[in-house]
């Protein structure tokens, strides 16, 4: 027998996210030693898409306004990796507290309790609830945690210029904002027992620092997985690629010189005071 229409509706989203969990783990796995295919990219064909509307527009107007709907046009996003390790530097250290300080604070008549995220997982443990500890311990520390370090590596293979399976960094980071929704699993339920557990003296349930200093610690690498352009992992293939073709590519991350070649005459005076150094004959007329 087929399940109802209600339970097909209802459990429908969760049947997929669990579906794209797996074949993004699946990719991750896959031995990726096949060479990258050379394909064209719009830097190549000199031309660059509008962030708002997609218009190709050329790429020497970056930084001008788009000519279909105003925006400024950008090859990648402007100043994407100084973001992101802003973000990223900050969810770092507002980690700590949202750790170590109570996320929230029990009062009763039988006395005050507060309640950090690990001893609330040693709580539901010793209590009998593992799939629910398990759950909390997922979804409030492995996972923050390891959306940080996937961040931090990206980041560090774009400094390092590596192209080292590429596509499986490009998937590292489709799955770093595919789990990043579920991050918010303790927010959401000392939100919940704040505003039912109102029984006057009875009992009362206050959020305590650790819930904001958590609640920032997402806030913080939701905004980093957005500011980080995976398209600046494929410059650096793009970039070796031309190299070894003849030509050169742009880097969009790599500034240039802020030092001009020396003027010819400048070079030649430059040789003629090493001429009268070393006795020699003045080069200059």
């Amino acid at each position: 027998m087929s399940a109802p229409p209600e339970n097909q509706h209802r459990h429908g989203p969760l049947r997929r996210s669990r579906e794209l969990v797996a074949g993004v783990v699946q990719d991750l796995a896959d031995d990726d030693s096949a060479p990258l295919a050379g394909v064209p990219t719009a830097t190549s064909m000199g031309v660059l898409s509008c962030h708002a509307c997609d218009a190709l527009s050329p790429l020497a107007d970056e930084g001008k306004p788009c000519r279909r709907c105003g925006a400024t046009l950008h090859r990648r996003k402007s100043d994407s990796l100084a973001r992101t390790w802003a973000f990223l530097l900050a969810a770092y250290i507002l980690y700590i507290p949202a750790n170590v300080l109570p996320v929230m604070t029990t009062r009763s008549i039988l006395g005050t309790q507060e309640d950090t995220i690990l001893s609330g997982v040693i709580y539901l443990w010793v209590s009998g609830s593992h799939l629910l500890a398990i759950v909390v311990l997922t979804a409030s520390i492995i996972v923050p945690l390891l959306k940080m370090a996937v961040l931090t590596f990206l980041l560090l293979s774009v400094h390092l210029r590596s192209t080292w399976r590429l596509r499986q960094q490009t998937r590292l980071y489709a799955l770093v904002e595919l789990i990043g929704r579920w991050s918010m699993l303790d927010i959401f339920v000392v939100a919940l027992l704040a505003s039912l557990v109102r029984a006057g003296a009875l009992a009362t349930v206050d959020p305590g620092g650790g819930a904001a200093a958590f609640g920032m610690v997402v806030v913080c690498t939701m905004l980093a997985s957005l500011s980080f352009d995976p398209r600046l992992l494929w410059d650096n293939f793009d970039a070796g690629a031309a190299i070894s073709g003849g030509t050169t590519a742009p880097s969009p991350h790599v500034p240039a010189s802020p030092h001009p070649p020396p003027h010819p005459y400048q070079a030649g005076h430059r040789a003629s005071q090493s001429a009268r150094r070393h006795g020699g004959t003045d080069p200059l007329p």
